[in-house]
């Protein structure tokens, strides 16, 4: 007949390599979601810098096209800063909780997939 601490010793040994499992399990989780998370940042990040170095350009050239058109250089930069706290105060007084929910819910589905 068995004794005891022959049924529970394997019984204890597999309990350790399904507690190891479960923690290289998780720790490969996270960082599946981590790299997914980050390299979508990056990605994202580096065509905004694109588009927003595209953006101040031709807001330079939009701005010396107006001035020269009003007699004045910086008046064509007065009409682009207006036009930009236009379309700022809208966004930020319409929009802002529209896009701060698509943000919060891209980051969520992005962690939780």
């Amino acid at each position: 007949m068995e004794t005891t601490k022959d049924v529970i010793e394997p019984l204890i040994e597999r309990a350790e390599e399904y507690a190891k499992t479960s923690i290289e399990l998780l720790k490969l989780n996270t960082v599946d979601k981590t790299s997914a998370v980050v390299s979508t940042l990056i990605s994202r990040g580096s065509a905004v810098l694109v588009l927003a170095m595209f953006t101040v350009m031709i807001n330079i050239g939009i701005a010396l096209w107006l001035g020269d058109l009003l007699g004045k250089t910086y008046y064509g930069f007065f009409c682009v800063s207006v036009f930009y706290l236009v379309i700022g105060s809208i966004l930020y007084f319409f929009l802002h909780n529209t896009i701060k929910k698509k943000i919060s819910n891209s980051i969520i589905t992005q962690l939780l997939n």
